[in-house]
């Protein structure tokens, strides 16, 4: 339709942009429950992008995790782990 006063189109009754909640909802229960992106979006026949952005969204309005007390012993185990370079090089 038209403004008869500016002469502006506009509709009446607009549609809703975007997909339903219901939809997000549920793409995040599967998330929650170990589905993947790529197979929440074919499921839900949605970009597994938009699955991301709804399940990140989400976790942007959770609280905080608990800040674990601070301890004075530290326990350890047997790993070694070297960083920095091998002083032979390998030939083959």
């Amino acid at each position: 339709m038209k403004c008869q006063a500016c002469g502006r189109r506009y509709t009446p009754d607009p549609m809703e942009h975007g997909y339903p909640e219901a939809m997000r909802q549920q793409a995040i229960k599967l998330y929650v429950d170990g589905m993947n992106f790529r197979r929440i979006a074919r499921h839900l026949g949605v970009h597994h992008k938009t699955v991301m952005l709804w399940v990140s969204a989400r976790a942007d309005h959770l609280p905080d995790p608990a800040v674990p007390i601070q301890n004075d012993m530290v326990e350890q185990d047997e790993l070694f782990t070297f960083i920095g370079k091998k002083k032979t090089k390998f030939i083959s």
